[in-house]
């Protein structure tokens, strides 16, 4: 089988090459799964250039994600032929993951795909899109609704970001995006933005507190910009943290928390129980058009991933990136 193999040498320096790899070098799993497609998120780019510490031994396959067809199963729950999706359980970080034209995996990590969406749509959706349905599902667990206003969405270029803006949008939030790259707003818009809001308009201030701006946030930057949008979160507001792609630290106060009783969730997709993904996958497939959505897909053949996960470390990425393990024309 093809497969992105990711090596360090003796110097410690990180590269990566497609190769032939036998079979039989697969880790350990109770299912095989022949892959249709996988994808390109920021914790990949960060495995593929032996960044934060995620990949421990070598030579390693990267690809937290991915989608296909069981080609065997020890595991009664699947069988061959059916078409399953995998996201995090920290495959492509400790195991050998999605960027191969199979795996083998536990048969726990998987999700049966639901009617409706192709291996392809689930890719284009894939962590991604999970974890933005996760986000949603959680604000309106703790009580956001669309009569409480706007929700704000950062980092609204990227794959959650974009994805945020849609199925917010279709839900029926009105939605502000929040993006520096100012040429991507009109397909934001498109997606369903009613607003465009620059860095420059997040910036921090120095005033405790903020005009009640936004009903809830859905943030995948943290730094100064989560700790400027909690200072204008409205009364009983929430921020759903994904991601840290600015800071994990931020110079906030207590003083959102208990003067407008606003609150932080933390949304975690990569060791989420299989009923929240279920319940998660099976929401997201009402509600996601894949036509909608295509102006942010890239598409990819293994061989490309190291260049676009340089890209995506630079900020240069915008919306999704799909990769096909079965192009062998790289």
């Amino acid at each position: 089988m093809r497969a992105l193999v990711t090596t360090q040498d003796p110097a410690a320096k990180i590269s990566s090459r497609v190769e032939e790899v036998d079979e039989q070098r697969l880790p350990d799993g109770d299912v095989l799964v022949a892959i249709d497609w996988s994808s390109l998120n920021y914790k990949d780019a960060l495995c593929l250039n032996g960044l934060g510490n995620l990949v421990k031994t070598y030579p390693h396959v990267g690809g937290i994600d991915f989608a296909g067809r069981v080609v065997e199963s020890r595991d009664a729950r699947y069988h061959p032929g059916q078409a399953v999706i995998l996201t995090g359980w920290r495959v492509g970080e400790i195991h050998w993951g999605g960027y191969a034209q199979r795996a083998r995996v536990n048969a726990d990590w998987l999700v049966p795909l639901p009617k409706k969406l192709s291996t392809r749509d689930a890719m284009v959706l894939g962590t991604a899109g999970l974890t933005a349905m996760l986000a949603i599902n959680r604000l309106k667990g703790v009580g956001i609704s669309p009569d409480m206003g706007p929700v704000l969405v950062t980092g609204a270029a990227g794959g959650v970001g974009s994805l945020s803006v849609m199925l917010l949008s279709r839900l029926g939030y009105k939605v502000s995006a929040a993006t520096g790259r100012p040429e991507i707003g009109e397909r934001l818009k498109r997606l369903g933005a009613e607003e465009i809001i620059s860095r420059e308009d997040l910036a921090l201030s120095p005033k405790v507190l903020g005009k009640e701006r936004w009903a809830a946030a859905i943030d995948s930057v943290g730094g100064p910009i989560l700790a400027s949008v909690l200072k204008q979160l409205k009364y009983g507001g929430a921020v759903a943290s994904i991601g840290a792609a600015a800071d994990p630290a931020f110079p906030g106060s207590v003083i959102p928390f208990i003067l407008r009783a606003t609150s932080i969730v933390g949304i975690d997709s990569v060791m989420a129980p299989f009923e929240a993904r279920q319940a998660a996958w099976d929401r997201v497939r009402d509600l996601f058009s894949a036509a909608a959505y295509d102006g942010f897909v890239t598409e990819a053949r293994l061989g490309d991933v190291p260049g676009h996960a340089a890209a995506m470390l630079k900020g240069g990425v915008a919306g999704r990136v799909v990769v096909n393990p079965r192009d062998a024309s790289d």
